[in-house]
């Protein structure tokens, strides 16, 4: 009961900008903690080995808070509105629908509404390219930011999504290949490919089952192509029910990168009514996800 109050809480009011400009997200403390372990201890010798501390350091931190939220007497409310906090639906639903809306008004707003949900260069994008990112990114936080949330609560309750929560942070602020984050940030960016192997496989399988797609052979052979081992399998799944060509080309950083295509047999030219389409998809799944949060109530 608990996780059907928390997600139709998330599904109808999101996130209160007036609540959140007077306290602090747990998004934000969340980040500002990876923001402290990486100042503290990115830096001498020994930085890989710091890493894994600081990984298995935020698991037990999560575990703790979670744990400590259950010791409260009557807690229910407080865990409901937590669980609703930390499950990212409807702001994920209204970010990517801000694309759409920004790339009927103009290229250049589309291309500064897309600048907020991805990482790659936006300045020079055209417009199937910022349909494409928006697209992607719809599928791929389907996954991190609904889909494995609500199953590592399942699975170990509220130390279950506070621990996740934790790890994806920080592999969103230090799991980066690059010079200063490619030892330190190793142990948080493998464990968050470990707690989304299944969630991500999952959100493939929902996507699909949602749109009546059944053949799994596009998906199989498409996700496996992408840099990620998690991210590729929602985007399979996406690409194919809107028929619309995802990855592909793009640039980080001035320097360009090609990816390959997945479902390479899909539109080169998606729009914002793509982008939609997409948004009706992370609600299709939401609905599924509900639909089996009261079946666990029931039963």
């Amino acid at each position: 009961m608990i996780l059907i109050l928390s997600m139709l809480l998330d599904a109808a009011f999101g996130e209160p900008k007036q609540l959140w400009d007077r306290v602090p997200h747990p998004a934000v403390l969340m980040g500002r903690l990876v923001g402290w372990c990486d100042q503290r201890f990115n830096q001498g010798a020994g930085r890989k080995a710091k890493g894994v501390a600081v990984a298995a350091g935020l698991v037990v931190t999560g575990l703790a808070i979670g744990w400590l939220i259950h010791l409260i007497p009557d807690h229910g409310a407080l865990e409901v509105l937590t669980l609703a906090i930390l499950i990212a639906q409807k702001s994920l639903v209204e970010h990517v629908r801000a694309v759409a809306q920004g790339l009927r008004q103009s290229l250049d707003q589309g291309r500064r509404a897309v600048a907020m949900i991805v990482g790659r260069d936006t300045a020079q994008m055209t417009g199937p390219d910022v349909a494409r990112a928006a697209i992607e990114s719809a599928a791929e936080n389907l996954s991190d930011g609904v889909v494995a949330p609500i199953f590592w609560y399942l699975v170990l309750g509220l130390p279950g999504i506070f621990a996740y929560k934790l790890v994806n942070t920080a592999d969103s602020m230090i799991g980066h290949l690059t010079p200063k984050y490619r030892d330190f940030g190793w142990a948080s960016a493998r464990l968050d490919d470990v707690l989304n192997l299944i969630p991500a496989r999952l959100t493939a399988l929902l996507i699909a089952l949602t749109h009546g797609w059944v053949d799994p052979a596009p998906i199989l052979r498409d996700a496996p192509k992408h840099r990620s081992p998690n991210a590729g399998w929602p985007e399979s799944a996406l690409a194919p029910v809107l028929n619309v060509a995802l990855s592909g080309p793009r640039s980080y950083n001035g320097m360009r990168k090609d990816y390959p295509w997945v479902w390479p047999e899909g539109r080169r030219d998606p729009g914002a009514d793509d982008i939609d389409a997409a948004a009706d998809a992370l609600w299709r799944v939401w609905a599924v996800l509900l639909a089996f949060a009261v079946v666990i109530a029931l039963f």
